[in-house]
């Protein structure tokens, strides 16, 4: 008998954060996400204020079997003029009348929130955040910020009738396999843009308050055309700001400014899931705090997470003298890994760019949808 609890208290979040730890105990490639990075997501995140989550978990006696989130998010049905509602955190055991269940469950909940149009994910809340199901390149772990699932999820999914929305492409480099023509062209092209008046430079991390709000509006007007895409309130571009502060590599962090105007920037951070996937169920307390404090410098891996030029400013050379600066700090710190993505399947200028660089296309996220 499966049985869905709507989850409310601490300990039935608790429940719900901790179940894919137990689902993956014996895979080799899963990291767990911070416990408590995914107790203030699913509590004090910003999105809360004006949209709405609801977990679910799914059990066979006192076991837990499955757990979904449904999730409405008006700014993005305001954004796109839609009436669509979303799933994320779908983790489930191998079993097709579970996945049924918990996609009706968290189906029904839209449509009492008058959701009548397509039902979209997984998405943790949105494309802002992790997203899409690992649907090719199951064999190494994900880097930080990627989902990870086992390969049964797609047929899964696939057998509840959904269909694919759009494909996200994550690119691979080893320490040897990366072209580093852009680094060889660096100065030539920063010479270039100084005739614009256009200077490449890190941020500056004593005056990141300022900073932030200069890239909040790179940012949602760089990344306004893509499928899915919904602007980030202030609020919550300061909450993700705020995370990748901690985290953050300054040599990793560009801007390209012109006369003080902010364009265009690109961020690459270490892969932190080097350290992660070390720290048992997520949990900082006793020991995982160390891990990650003492095991920062050892990371040898980046993930290049975000680069975007503001409309007017592209084809300019500003993305190559940024991808050039990254790869050539890459090679300074003896870095042996390297990912770029996702990028959107069908995003032909930027997957022939890097294309160009070398970038092996080894893992594919996949978003989906159906008619709620």
């Amino acid at each position: 008998m499966i049985k869905i609890v709507t989850v409310s208290s601490k300990k039935e979040l608790a429940s719900f954060i901790d179940f894919p730890h137990d689902l993956y105990e014996h895979d080799p490639n899963y990291v767990p996400e911070l416990f408590i990075a995914q107790r203030d997501l699913l509590t004090i995140h910003p999105f809360h204020k004006h949209n709405t989550v609801q977990p679910f978990l799914a059990y066979e006696g006192d076991k837990i079997i499955g757990r979904i989130a449904a999730i409405l998010n008006n700014a993005h049905n305001k954004f796109n003029n839609a009436n669509d509602g979303f799933f994320g955190f779908f983790d489930c055991i191998d079993n097709k009348e579970v996945a049924a269940i918990l996609f009706k469950t968290a189906a029904d909940w839209l449509k009492q929130k008058g959701i009548a149009g397509k039902f979209i994910g997984p998405v943790n809340f949105s494309t802002n955040e992790p997203c899409g199901l690992l649907v090719e390149g199951f064999d190494s772990p994900p880097f930080l910020m990627q989902t990870y699932n086992a390969p049964y999820y797609a047929d899964l999914i696939d057998g509840l009738g959904f269909v694919k929305n759009v494909d996200l492409i994550a690119w691979h480099w080893d320490d040897k396999s990366y072209d580093d023509k852009s680094v060889r062209l660096l100065n030539a092209l920063e010479e270039r843009l100084k005739r614009s008046n256009i200077v490449i430079r890190t941020i500056n991390l004593k005056k990141f308050k300022e900073e932030a709000e200069k890239l909040r509006e790179v940012y949602n007007s760089a990344w306004d055309h893509n499928e899915g895409f919904v602007p980030l309130s202030d609020d919550e571009f300061d909450y993700l700001a705020k995370d990748l502060k901690l985290i953050l590599d300054p040599d990793f962090a560009l801007v390209a400014e012109q006369e003080g105007k902010i364009v265009a920037f690109g961020l690459a951070l270490p892969n932190y899931n080097e350290i992660f996937q070390k720290i048992k169920r997520g949990r900082l307390l006793p020991t995982g705090i160390f891990k990650l404090l003492f095991g920062r410098k050892k990371i040898q891996s980046l993930r290049i997470y975000a680069l975007g030029v503001i409309e007017g400013y592209r084809k300019m050379g500003i993305e190559a003298c940024l991808y050039g600066t990254i790869i050539k700090e890459y090679k300074r710190k003896g870095m042996k890994q390297a990912e770029a993505g996702w990028t959107l399947e069908h995003n032909d200028m930027v997957n022939r760019a890097i294309e160009a660089i070398n970038g092996n296309p080894y893992k594919k996220y996949r978003l989906y949808e159906k008619q709620i």
